[in-house]
């Protein structure tokens, strides 16, 4: 099982009241298709390290980590049966650029988290968000 580590960005580590979602621009068939940025943690690496490390390259910004978002999958949130993934709130330190593999970026309030069509992955997290997201 490969992990797979996100970041659930948000405005405030404490009273969040905004998540940062990134439309991917490729492969094709995720084209368009919103997510919870963050990569594959690579051999050597720690889950937080390759979360940093793919902020950067996904989003040009360094992350203040805070808690993890447990998931309810042994901690995890499955995505397929090779990847299973974990996430952690972080606070964006510099202003998000969407790089390569994003085309957009997009703060969302609680009431607009239904708004994007987001990854079938990240469906459960935006719909537990709602217990986090102030407003």
């Amino acid at each position: 099982m490969q992990l797979v580590v996100g970041a659930v960005l948000v405005d405030d580590l404490v009273l969040p009241s905004k998540v940062l979602a990134a439309r991917r621009a490729s492969p094709p068939a995720l084209t368009g298709r919103w997510e919870f940025p963050g990569g594959k943690v690579e051999h050597g690496e720690t889950p937080q390290g390759a979360l940093r490390r793919e902020i950067r390259e996904e989003l040009s910004v360094d992350v203040q980590l805070g808690t993890e978002l447990v998931g309810p999958d042994d901690g995890c949130w499955p995505i397929s049966e090779r990847l299973t993934m974990r996430l952690w709130f972080a606070r964006v330190v510099g202003v998000p650029r969407p790089e390569a593999a994003h085309d957009e970026v997009r703060w969302l309030t609680r009431a607009e988290l239904e708004d994007v069509p987001w990854l079938p992955a990240d469906v459960a997290v935006a719909q537990r968000l709602h217990d986090f997201l102030t407003g």
